[in-house]
């Protein structure tokens, strides 16, 4: 899948969550900081890359994610993993719960947050042509569905003109369908 649409499945799967399993306390500097963290996690996936997006947000990036691609070999391996997914939440949690001011700012929110958009880039990367590689390091990739032939093309016109507009519909659908849960949230920060 190309950025954009792992922006979209992200925050199209973190209102999902939000209204499946409202927060009990949200102030809006978490909210707006959470909206942020699902998009930062939709691109750790992919951090094994050079032109990945999350590597122009950083001062050298753009050599970080050569070095990070020379470590990884090839594009979908440890990041793409359980292992890695396990590695990243770890290290999250750590630093988040550190760190993080946590009267200003829900470092449990966040983090979970941060790996809902994780795992959305994972679930839409299986729904493409190359599948993930969940047992890595073994080489077995899994995909949804199944039959590899089934699969999307990344950054082709069924991605472009079918899957990136059908995850904005389907966001105002769910919006619209749940809007007294999504009401409810928006209440808990005081605006």
């Amino acid at each position: 899948m190309t950025a954009r649409t792992h922006d979209a499945f992200a925050f199209a799967c973190l209102v999902t969550v939000a209204a499946f399993f409202p927060p009990q306390n949200l102030n809006l500097a978490t909210l707006v900081v959470s909206v942020i963290g699902a998009d930062i996690g939709a691109l750790i996936p992919d951090m094994d890359g050079a032109g990945n997006r999350l590597w122009d947000l950083l001062p050298a990036g753009h050599n970080m994610g050569k070095i990070l691609r020379r470590i990884f070999y090839k594009h979908r391996t440890l990041t793409h993993s359980i292992i890695g997914i396990v590695a990243i939440y770890k290290i999250l949690e750590w630093v988040l719960f550190k760190y993080l001011n946590s009267t200003f700012l829900d470092p449990g929110i966040i983090l979970a947050s941060i790996m809902i958009g994780y795992l959305s880039h994972i679930l839409a990367d299986a729904l493409t042509e190359e599948g993930v590689p969940l047992l890595f390091p073994l080489s077995i990739n899994f995909g949804l569905p199944p039959i590899k032939k089934w699969r999307i093309k990344t950054g082709k016109w069924f991605e472009n003109f079918v899957v990136y507009p059908g995850v904005w519909i389907y966001l105002i659908w769910f919006v619209q369908i749940h809007q007294s849960e999504l009401i409810q949230i928006f209440r808990l920060t005081g605006v």
